[in-house]
């Protein structure tokens, strides 16, 4: 891999773990400037101390927190050329065993904040008439599963989010994206559940359901944001790219 994102100031949520804390280690051996956004500081100091990225604590579902990290970077480095909007959370249940508070949470971190933090770039993206945003939906975005309603729904609303936005800012030079991962080996594959999925149990899983028959590694999916996020992807806007081992093409 090459110094593509060399000197490319870029901002990375939910890089304490999983998929975003992936992103974050891509984005930095590309060569980027990278500060990453989590609310959970001790994770955070770990990706920080091993990557040298700067790590900002807070709350992505915060609108007011959103739009100041934005510019407090921007003050920074005079510039922001790249947001990817990794941070999720799930509550596993139906409508019956999602309660007010359930249902707010999901949305907050799932689909308000890709808004906030977005539309806090888009204002200085927009100035430069350049940047890269890449969202991260989810194969439960295009279609439904059981147990999982409030996921499915800020999913969908952030594959059609991205459509929008990049039809938006298409003549502005701003390029947004969104990956669709499925089945991946982060802490998220357990979070929720009474019991924690054994080794066999993620093995079941990714034979019956995924025609490549594995997980997906977090690596592989940061792989394709940094793609997207560069200037090899510069004809792509408005896609939604399914990184899912052949899950949704059934």
């Amino acid at each position: 891999m090459s110094n593509e994102l060399l000197d490319q100031v870029a901002v990375i949520t939910g890089g304490a773990s999983g998929m975003g804390a992936a992103t974050v280690r891509e984005f930095v051996k590309a060569g980027a400037k990278v500060t990453f956004i989590d609310i959970n500081e001790n994770g955070a100091q770990k990706v920080s101390e091993e990557t040298s990225a700067t790590a900002v604590i807070g709350d992505v579902s915060d609108s007011t927190f959103c739009a100041n990290t934005i510019n407090e970077v921007v003050s920074t480095h005079g510039r922001l050329d790249i947001l990817v909007n990794c941070a999720g959370t799930i509550h596993r249940a139906d409508a019956a065993g999602t309660n007010d508070d359930q249902w707010r949470q999901v949305m907050g971190v799932n689909i308000d904040a890709v808004f906030y933090l977005s539309r806090a770039a888009i204002t200085h993206m927009v100035t430069q008439q350049s940047g890269a945003i890449v969202n991260f939906g989810s194969i439960w975005g295009g279609v439904g599963a059981s147990g999982v309603l409030a996921y499915c729904a800020t999913k969908g609303a952030v594959h059609q989010l991205t459509r929008a936005m990049a039809l938006d800012h298409a003549e502005d030079g701003i390029r947004i994206n969104a990956v669709a991962p499925g089945e991946v080996n982060t802490p998220m594959l357990a979070f929720g559940r009474s019991t924690v999925p054994s080794e066999e149990d993620l093995a079941a899983l990714a034979e019956a359901t995924i025609p490549v028959k594995r997980l997906a590694e977090p690596e592989e999916i940061a792989k394709v944001v940094r793609f997207l996020a560069s200037n090899e992807a510069s004809y792509i806007t408005g896609a939604i790219v399914p990184v899912d081992g052949g899950y949704t093409a059934r």
